[in-house]
């Protein structure tokens, strides 16, 4: 007896349709899954068997193999349990039904027959819709990140309801969801507001440029002089995220595991923040199985390194890829895969072991030869990629108990997002391309123009700095940036002076 169904796998961030066969021969009972199936996949024999006996259906005792095809790539995770379930109690004939074909579904078993979450939920939703299926069976959990794709959707909680669908005789309808409502009721946030900050104008005004321009940033000061909490209020003056950019940012969360059951879609751009601990398999991704780490699940959005020196060297130095190209390529034995990573970097970190180096109000402890180590912590390629490195000193106790005198995050914002419009119009139709930081060297020498005055400028920071090639080019995106700030198409000398202010690493011991 033969019977067939459709699920779909995970590769990456994006998911393709699975044939699941079923034989059931008369011979001595065993199961086998055969098609590369992982230890989680091979392990659904257990928590099939089960799931189908106690939702009331006869288990056949015979020699049931179970095929995954495509059998040349290795499927993973435990999704193909709803799926194998269903093909069996077909291949019995415990189920009549003509409408499997039209079906796609997805599902982790648990023993009592009852259905829970599973992972990429919205990337097989895709990939189902994509090949022209208008049904698909998801575990109620699932059931909103699948919807918004505009398929029929049907929210099943135990593998009767699934026999139920199929044999025409459920009472559970497909679920509706809009997706452009849905993402527009989700836009409005509320973020912590830059108008509770005190003092701290000029790195309010470097966080202004870094996220009207998308440009990477490094603060340098002493303990509590408040570089965490700037950078946690970074996100609210960035740009609403597009409906695209959205959908791509909930892929790679959806494959991650990490939307909630009543999250449909990101509305908000992400905000990562891992510990100095961090692995680079948990930085940039990977595994046996890969799987996307912090740099691609803060894609559109922000990566924030608090303590930089405290990471690992090596760790740090797996990110200059992907922050010079905006995406991650895993290469395994079997398979490679690519995950997105374009991302705004912030980091944080103190100018010396103790932390007071510089500091009119405390006395540094280390000696020339400890700062300077502890600064090698970071190497220069990684700095080199980092366009704006920032000085945020202590605050005074004055300014600490004055008036708020501060702008508050929406009036920072409308200007960042007036920047924006005027790049995306420089920009439109260029992939991967949405902020003045992501311009190649083509692109700097058609829209960064500098005059006389602006390249005398230039010329004396390069000599006088000995800033590399690379750190030129970051100097003229940051001037373009500025540039456009104060809606201005030139370039001009106070925009270069100002971007150049913002290299303080290039300088010697500053």
């Amino acid at each position: 007896m033969y019977s067939r169904t459709k699920s779909a796998a995970l590769l990456g961030i994006e998911a393709y349709i699975v044939d699941v066969e079923v034989d059931i021969a008369y011979k001595i009972p065993a199961f086998f899954v055969v098609g590369l199936p992982d230890n989680a996949v091979r392990e659904s024999r257990e928590r099939v068997t089960s799931a189908i006996k106690n939702s009331g259906f006869p288990f056949p005792q015979n020699r049931i193999t179970v095929n995954l095809a495509p059998a040349d790539i290795r499927k993973e995770g435990s999704a193909f349990d709803l799926p194998i379930a269903i093909a069996i109690i077909q291949a019995a004939q415990s189920i009549r039904t003509n409408q499997r074909d039209g079906f796609v579904m997805v599902g982790e078993l648990n023993l009592d027959g009852s259905i829970t979450k599973i992972r990429g939920a919205l990337p097989i939703a895709m990939a189902a819709k994509k090949a022209g299926f208008e049904n698909l069976i998801i575990p109620k959990d699932n059931i909103k990140e699948a919807a918004i794709v505009g398929i029929s959707c049907y929210p099943v909680e135990k593998l009767t309801e699934v026999v139920d669908i199929l044999e025409g005789t459920s009472i559970i309808q497909p679920y509706k969801l809009n997706m452009r409502e849905m993402f527009e009721q989700g836009v409005n946030k509320t973020y912590l507001d830059f108008a509770d900050v005190r003092g701290q104008e000029h790195v309010k005004r470097a966080l202004e440029i870094a996220a009207a321009g998308s440009h990477n940033l490094l603060m340098i000061g002493p303990p509590g002089s408040g570089k965490t909490m700037l950078a946690r209020r970074f996100p609210g003056i960035l740009p609403p995220m597009t409906l695209n950019e959205a959908l791509e940012a909930t892929k790679i969360h959806s494959v991650a595991g990490l939307l909630l059951s009543d999250t449909a879609i990101l509305t908000s751009r992400p905000f990562r923040s891992p510990h100095h601990t961090i692995s680079y398999a948990g930085l940039v991704g990977g595994g046996a199985y890969p799987k996307p780490g912090e740099v691609s699940l803060s894609h559109h959005g922000v990566l924030f390194l608090d303590e930089l020196p405290e990471f690992q060297r090596n760790v740090l130095e797996v990110m200059r890829q992907p922050m010079e190209d905006g995406i991650v390529t895993i290469s395994r034995a079997a398979i490679t895969l690519s995950y997105p990573a374009l991302f705004t970097l912030v980091a944080a970190m103190n100018p010396c072991p103790c932390g007071y180096f510089g500091d009119p109000y405390h006395r540094c402890l280390c000696s020339l030869t400890q700062v300077k180590n502890y600064r090698a912590k970071v190497s220069g390629p990684l700095l080199d990629r980092i366009d704006m490195h920032i000085e945020v000193p202590s605050v005074p106790y004055k300014k600490l108990t004055g008036e708020k005198t501060g702008e508050s995050t929406e009036r920072i914002r409308m200007r960042v997002v007036a920047s924006r419009n005027k790049q995306q119009t420089r920009f439109e139709g260029i992939r991967n391309v949405y902020a003045n930081a992501h311009m190649n060297t083509k692109m700097i020498r058609e829209h960064c123009i500098l005059n006389a005055e602006s390249q005398d400028i230039i010329k004396m920071a390069m000599t006088k700095l000995g800033l590399s090639a690379r750190a030129y080019d970051r100097i003229l995106k940051l001037s373009r940036t500025i540039a456009d700030l104060e809606d201005s198409d030139e370039i001009k000398s106070h925009h270069v002076a100002e971007a150049v202010q913002y290299r303080a690493l290039d300088r010697e011991l500053w």
